[in-house]
C-alpha cells in the first residue's frame, strides 16, 4: 500500500526528517534511561533547562554550537564537491596553533589589528591542513577519508610536542607541573565580548561564514564548479571545469573554516590560552566530528546548518545537565549523541529520495535553495559566467 503525497507535502516531510530522526534518537535514549533506573521525563526536563532554560544556559549552548557551525559549514563545502572531510579535528588544532603562535611571536598591536591577524592565522593553518589531503586526493587519488584521519593523528602529536616544548608556558616549567599549555596570550588578541562576560563575537562570525558559504555555493561561478564536480566529475570535466583543482580547493576551504574554529576556541576561551590534555578532544571538545553531524542534520545546506548546530550544541550542553540530575554514567551521554548520529545519517537516505522524486517531477522546484540529495544538489541553475571555464584536466 503506497501513500500518494503532493510535491509540497514531500518537501515538508523531507525537511522534517532530521528533526524526526533526533526525536527517534531521544526515544531510544529514554529507554536506556529507564534501563539504568532513571526517570527519562526528569532527565529530559533537566536536559532542556540546562541547554535553554536561562540566559547563562543559552550562552553556553551558543558557545558550544559556534565551532560546530564553523566546522559544519566547511563540511558542506567539501560534501557538495563530492569529497568527505573527516580531518576537521586536526584542522582545528592547526588553526589554533597558528593563531596562538601569531599572538606569541608577533609584536603586540591594537586589538583592531591583532584580532583579525590571529583569526587569519587560524584560517591559514586549517587551510594548509585541508589542502594536503585535497591535493593527495586530486592529483594522486589518495582516499581522503584515510588521509584526513591520519593527519588528525599527526596534528595531535604536533600539538603535544609544541605545547610541551617550544610553546609551553614558562611558568609551568618553573613549577615543574608542565601542563601542555601556552602562556596567557596577549589581551589585544582576545575576541571582543558582546554580552555579559562570556558571549564573544565568535557566534556572529560563524553565522556570517554560513551565509557567505551559501552565497558562494549558489550565487557564484566557483560555487557552481564545486557542486558540479560533486554531482559528476566526468560531466564537469567534459564541461571544461578543472576537476582536480576544484577538489583540492574544496578541502582547502573546508579546512580553512575548521582552522577558524580553532582560532576562535583559543581566543574566545576563558583562559585565553591554548591548552590540551594531550588529545585532540582535549582542545576541540569533539567539535571536528560533531560538526559533521550538524552539517548532515542541516541537510548539507549552510543556512540550515545554523539551527542544526544550535540544536546539537544544546544536546551536548543539556546532556551534561542530564547526567548531573539523574546520576547516570557519562558514557550514556556519548551513546545518546551516537544515537543522534546514527538516526540522522540513516534518515538522510530517505530524505534524499523524497527530494529526488520531487525534483524529477518539477526540475525547477529546488533550484533556489539547493536541496541536498545525498552528496550533492539536484538541478541547480548555473550562474552567469560559468561557460568560460578553462580545464586543466586532460584525463
Amino acid at each position: 500500500m503506497s501513500i500518494n503525497l503532493s510535491s509540497k507535502q514531500r518537501r515538508y516531510l523531507a525537511y522534517s526528517i532530521p528533526v524526526l530522526a533526533v526525536l527517534a534518537a531521544l526515544l531510544f535514549g529514554a529507554i536506556m534511561l529507564v534501563l539504568l533506573g532513571a526517570n527519562p521525563i526528569e532527565g529530559y526536563t533537566e536536559m532542556f533547562v540546562g541547554a535553554f532554560g536561562s540566559g547563562d544556559a543559552l550562552i553556553a549552548t551558543i558557545l558550544k554550537a559556534t565551532p560546530l557551525l564553523f566546522v559544519g559549514t566547511g563540511i558542506v563545502i567539501a560534501f557538495r564537491a563530492g569529497v568527505i572531510n573527516i580531518g576537521a579535528e586536526g584542522q582545528m588544532v592547526l588553526g589554533g596553533l597558528f593563531a596562538a603562535m601569531a599572538a606569541l611571536y608577533l609584536p603586540e598591536m591594537p586589538a583592531i589589528i591583532m584580532v583579525p591577524l590571529v583569526l587569519i592565522a587560524g584560517v591559514i593553518g586549517g587551510a594548509l591542513w585541508g589542502w594536503i589531503p585535497g591535493a593527495l586526493k586530486a592529483y594522486y587519488r589518495v582516499n581522503e577519508i584515510l588521509s584526513t584521519i591520519m593527519l588528525n593523528i599527526v596534528a595531535v602529536q604536533l600539538m603535544a610536542y609544541l605545547l610541551r616544548g617550544p610553546l609551553i608556558d614558562p611558568a609551568e616549567i618553573e613549577r615543574g607541573t608542565r601542563i601542555p599549555q601556552t602562556a596567557r596570550l596577549v589581551e589585544s588578541a582576545d575576541l571582543p565580548i558582546l554580552f555579559g562576560d562570556r558571549l564573544h563575537i565568535g557566534p556572529v562570525l560563524a553565522v556570517l561564514c554560513a551565509v557567505a558559504t551559501y552565497y558562494l555555493l549558489w550565487r557564484t561561478p566557483l560555487g557552481y564548479r564545486l557542486r558540479a564536480v560533486g554531482l559528476s566529475e566526468h560531466a564537469a570535466r567534459y564541461a571544461g571545469i578543472p576537476v582536480r583543482r576544484t577538489i583540492a580547493l574544496a578541502l582547502t576551504l573546508s579546512g580553512a573554516l575548521a582552522g577558524l574554529a580553532g582560532a576562535v576556541l583559543v581566543f574566545g576561551s576563558e583562559s585565553h590560552r591554548m591548552v590540551t590534555d594531550g588529545s585532540t578532544m582535549g582542545f576541540t571538545g569533539g567539535a571536528g566530528f560533531n560538526g559533521i553531524v550538524a552539517a548532515l542534520l542541516g541537510g548539507l545546506h549552510p543556512l540550515w546548518t545554523i539551527p542544526a548546530s544550535f540544536l546539537f550544541g544544546g544536546l551536548i550542553v543539556g546532556g551534561q545537565a542530564l547526567q548531573r540530575a539523574v546520576q547516570v554514567p557519562s558514557a550514556l551521554i556519548v551513546a545518546l549523541n551516537g544515537l543522534v548520529v546514527i538516526f540522522v545519517v540513516a534518515a538522510d537516505r530517505y530524505r534524499a529520495k523524497l527530494l529526488a522524486v520531487d525534483t524529477r517531477e518539477d526540475p525547477d522546484a529546488d533550484s533556489g535553495d539547493g536541496a541536498a540529495t545525498g552528496m550533492g544538489a539536484v538541478h541547480d541553475a548555473a550562474p552567469d559566467g560559468t561557460h568560460s571555464f578553462d580545464s586543466e584536466d586532460s584525463s
